[in-house]
């Protein structure tokens, strides 16, 4: 037999009773003497900071930040401390939650929000807010930073570069600096700050930039103590893009040229490079500037025979002269021998083409060629020529240490200064 059921609809008293009855249940739930459950309580007497009481007086920036727990019922759980335009500080928490002191330099005129987390010995949560301004700086010497090359789109083996105003000569100073320098890319890809002298400094991935990224570059050293006589000063952001990958293999033993965009060959070209006594450079360069007409002579690079040449589509790798450009005089000779001064000659078809699809940034690399190898640095960009490991040498933060997560995994593992 089957039965029916009528479902009769509630009443508003037994939907009453009904809501009631939840309303208890979760009642009885919170208050079940969990200490996590309850609001944050007020840790202003649990905790004692080394700013100034009085409203209108200044924090020395000289000395560290310290939150000490005045209460030996509670503990520091937690420190956040940043400035008006966000630079957070870096800083060490006791492991019995005792004290808390910075590790990063404060900035002189600065305003400083400081959030503490603690709990009592019961484990109930608090929280405090705090906030202080520091003094201004004491010296007038100030650590100005220019970033390059200029705003736009380049190659994926465009070097970022920072001059500095004033040299950096200790180690302990330049990791200040280096600590402030920002280098930030989307999609992220792990890289470095390599220190090329006192006053210079490049910054590149550990391979080449991914194709079409965003990069930004920023200072965060306005206001901070470099050293006893000299603070960081302004620094104007930058923001590149990245092209296609496009890197160009000259193979000078076979005199060919192969061009790569995005890892596929798209052209092959018979090229000519130095002849025995002008060998062409062997090495990873970077397309420094598409110059397009230049007059070639002898005196540039010192050759015993004389020569004056208008030379078209020329695109410079070197600062001392080495171009890739169109040789139409020795067309015979391309794909079969190296008959120039040092520069990769190709006919003037194939060099329009080339001048016409490289860009700045963009890889040129010579092998097999008899001549010496492109020095890191001050002939152009041959920052690609030092492995991984020895360009980390060249960095004050990081030279030295083992190889670790990409810097986007180190900030979710451990949040450093900015």
């Amino acid at each position: 037999m089957s039965h029916i059921v009528i479902s009769r609809p509630c009443t508003a008293v037994s939907c009453t009773l009904l809501v009631t009855a939840l309303c208890a249940g979760v009642t009885a739930c919170g208050s079940d003497g969990n200490p996590l459950s309850h609001r944050p309580y007020d840790a202003a007497n649990q905790i004692s900071v080394n700013t100034p009481v009085k409203a209108r007086e200044k924090a020395d920036p000289d000395k560290p930040l310290e939150v000490v727990a005045a209460d030996s019922d509670g503990r520091i759980t937690d420190v956040t401390a940043y400035d008006a335009t966000g630079r957070h500080v870096a800083g060490e928490l006791a492991a019995d939650g005792g004290r808390w002191f910075s590790t990063s330099p404060l900035a002189a005129d600065a305003s400083y929000t400081v959030r503490v987390s603690t709990e009592n010995e019961d484990g109930a949560p608090g929280r405090k807010v705090l906030t202080f301004d520091t003094g201004k700086p004491t010296t007038t010497r100030r650590l100005d930073v220019t970033f390059g090359p200029k705003a736009g789109t380049y190659g994926v083996g465009q070097p970022v570069t920072a001059e500095l105003s004033q040299p950096v000569a200790d180690r302990a100073q330049r990791a200040v600096v280096e600590r402030a320098l920002k280098v930030t890319s989307t999609p992220a890809t792990d890289g470095a700050w390599h220190w090329v002298d006192d006053k210079k400094l490049h910054y590149r991935p550990k391979d080449y930039w991914p194709a079409h990224a965003t990069i930004q570059v920023r200072s965060n050293l306005d206001g901070i103590k470099i050293g006893d006589r000299m603070r960081g000063g302004k620094a104007k952001p930058l923001t590149l893009t990245t092209a296609d990958k496009l890197v160009a293999v000259t193979d000078a033993a076979a005199h060919q040229m192969t061009v790569y965009k995005n890892d596929e060959v798209v052209r092959q070209i018979p090229v000519t490079t130095g002849r025995p006594g002008y060998d062409t450079r062997n090495g990873v360069k970077v397309v420094l500037a598409k110059e397009g007409t230049v007059r070639m002579t002898s005196a540039s690079i010192g050759a015993s025979d004389f020569y004056d040449l208008i030379v078209h589509h020329s695109v410079r790798v070197t600062h001392s002269g080495e171009y890739v450009h169109a040789a139409p005089w020795s067309v015979g000779s391309q794909g079969a021998a190296n008959v120039s001064h040092g520069c990769t000659g190709m006919s003037t078809e194939n060099a329009a083409w080339f001048y016409d699809t490289v860009r700045e940034g963009d890889i040129v690399e010579v092998v097999n060629s008899g001549g010496e190898s492109m020095t890191p640095f001050g002939n152009g960009f041959g920052d690609w020529n030092l492995d991984w490991a020895k360009w980390r040498t060249g960095s004050a933060l990081i030279g030295g240490t083992p190889d670790g997560p990409a810097p986007a995994d180190r900030a979710r593992l451990r949040p450093q200064s900015v």
